[in-house]
């Protein structure tokens, strides 16, 4: 497991996927925030490839996050679309509704910065969210994300299209946090 100060990054277990289901896949308004694509209901029992664990493909690197104290599941984090020739990947992460506003947010992006640089050798890590994700650009800039640019009005989220902010870091500008 890669710990931070608050929270672990361990693989998904099968007990995992009912929780993250239920708690933020099931929940139309905050997947459709967090979704590349419109939201739809997934059968119960199948296999959800949101939260299925494919070890074999390599783009993608999925985790379920733990408090530390206790090693209740707080979430989900990942590095994904992967480029091992420019050496870059994206973050992503979802916390369950319990678990926000308590600084786990900050903390999984600097244990998911620890594992692209140190881990995985990357030179750049990027984040992309919507612009009204207040928590989520707190998160990105507490962990040294610059701001690079906003794709005004590409992301059409329940009825209305939002602009998403781009943010980037560069392992030679990051300054490492004790204990990711």
């Amino acid at each position: 497991m890669l710990s931070g100060d608050k929270v672990g990054l361990r693989a998904r277990h099968e007990d995992d996927i009912p929780i993250l289901r239920t708690e933020l896949y099931d929940d139309v308004a905050n997947a459709a925030r967090a979704e590349g694509g419109p939201w739809r209901p997934i059968t119960p029992g199948s296999k959800d490839p949101r939260l299925v664990v494919d070890d074999t493909q390599q783009g993608h690197v999925p985790f379920s996050v733990v408090e530390l104290e206790g090693g209740t599941l707080v979430g989900t984090a990942n590095l994904w679309g992967i480029d091992n020739h420019n050496r870059s990947a994206h973050i992503g992460l979802g916390l369950l509704p319990a678990a926000r506003g308590k600084g786990y947010g900050t903390d999984v992006v600097a244990v998911l910065c620890h594992y692209g640089f140190v881990v995985r050798g990357l030179q750049r890590l990027q984040i992309e969210t919507l612009a009204d994700n207040g928590a989520m650009l707190r998160s990105a800039e507490r962990n040294g994300f610059v701001r690079e640019g906003v794709l005004r009005s590409s992301s059409w989220v329940m009825g209305e299209f939002l602009d998403e902010v781009l943010l980037g870091l560069l392992v030679q500008e990051w300054k490492p946090t004790p204990g990711a």
